[in-house]
């Protein structure tokens, strides 16, 4: 007669150890929940994926999910046997889930090299997408510095047609035959004068716009001073002054012009946000240890709160169909390349103020480099290799 063995559950063989049966317990049923959430996040996506992906993946996404949940069963089974000693149930599920890693561990043999592929071309695109980032923003940054331009070119247009058109006078005043000689000396004098003027306003207009592709020594002080003659013309017409004032040291190192293009940004945006006859525009540069601190303020109709979370953001603007969204987008790029920072304060129908801080040393924080991606993300990306058009 052949010899029955009665098997016993792990509680027995555990000594009815509550502290050890429960730890096993817990921690068997955890890692059965968690890899069964796995699994159906895997059904969830080979499903949402299966008008793009290729048949042959998702038959490698559903295996490993099957896998996944084959291996979450022995552990189920690991709480089951700890009080029932279902021990062949066990066994069956350790089979399911040996030939199911089987499967999965042949596919990734199989397309190892396809994964590597995908992961590297990734991070490659990735790299250059970022490069590429930083190209557009330079462009956008070149493009409205080109409008500013466009902008001051029109102003100074007219600033120069008023002494040219006094040349012209004084020299048809001279070429007349009949005027004594000491006039005609004084028409020339004055005409040199307007000429004068005229170079003046060119070297200045043409100066402010100077580019160059290295940091220099800048003193902020002329730098707003700079702004203050290009805008004058423009705040005479509106019947406002800007008032510059300096403590200390305020010499940073910087772009020369791109530090001009900041402070023209915020000066005109002032001048354009204040209708008040007589009202003053205030700039003020306190030099500290280690930067220039710089308060632009005006007395304005200010900017309504729910604006000013998205202030500095690309194409963000409160003029209407007069703005296009890129000057304090432009500001704020610049302060962040520089290694600055910008802050604004506004109080609707009293004014707003904007607070720059440019440190003393050059510091550009647009370096592109070799992306470095989580790998998770990275994985995720290399199935997109998979995919059909």
């Amino acid at each position: 007669m052949p010899t029955t063995i009665s098997l016993m559950p792990h509680a027995v063989c555990w000594r009815q150890d509550p502290a050890l049966i429960w730890t096993m317990v817990i921690t068997n049923a955890i890692t059965f929940l968690s890899y069964t959430a796995i699994c159906l996040t895997l059904f969830y996506l080979a499903r949402r994926t299966r008008k793009v992906i290729a048949r042959d993946w998702a038959y490698f996404v559903v295996g490993f999910a099957l896998f996944i949940v084959a291996c979450g069963s022995t552990h189920l089974m690991e709480v089951v046997t700890t009080w029932v000693p279902f021990f062949w149930i066990d066994a069956a599920t350790n089979i399911v889930t040996a030939l199911l890693s089987g499967y999965v561990a042949v596919q990734f043999f199989r397309r190892a090299s396809t994964i590597g592929f995908g992961i590297n071309d990734f991070s490659e695109r990735l790299a250059n997408t970022e490069s590429e980032n930083a190209q557009m923003q330079e462009s956008l940054l070149q493009a409205q510095k080109l409008e500013a331009w466009s902008q001051m070119s029109a102003t100074m247009s007219h600033e120069i047609a008023a002494p040219l058109e006094s040349i012209q006078n004084l020299l048809y005043l001279i070429q007349q035959a009949d005027e004594p000689v000491r006039a005609k000396v004084e028409y020339a004098h004055k005409a040199s004068e307007e000429a004068e003027r005229v170079l003046t306003i060119a070297r200045s207009t043409l100066g402010f716009f100077r580019q160059s592709s290295t940091p220099e020594k800048v003193d902020l002080r002329v730098a707003a001073e700079s702004v203050q003659f290009v805008l004058e013309s423009t705040l005479r017409h509106r019947l406002q002054t800007l008032d510059i004032h300096s403590d200390g040291d305020v010499t940073v190192e910087a772009l020369p012009g791109e530090s001009r293009q900041v402070l023209l940004n915020l000066v005109r945006n002032a001048a354009e946000a204040t209708k008040e006859v007589g009202a003053v525009i205030h700039v003020s540069l306190i030099g500290a240890a280690d930067g220039v601190e710089i308060v632009v303020s005006d007395t304005g109709s200010g900017i309504d709160p729910e604006v000013l979370p998205r202030l500095f953001d690309f194409g963000m603007t409160t003029k209407g169909e007069q703005g296009n969204g890129m000057g304090l987008w432009t500001v704020r790029h610049i302060l962040t390349r520089h290694g600055g920072s910008i802050q604004v304060e506004s109080w609707p129908g009293k004014g707003t103020q904007f607070t720059l801080w440019w440190p003393r040393k050059y510091a550009s924080v647009h370096k592109v480099g070799r992306a470095r991606t989580p790998i998770a993300l990275v994985a995720a990306q290399a199935a997109e290799e998979v995919f059909h058009p």
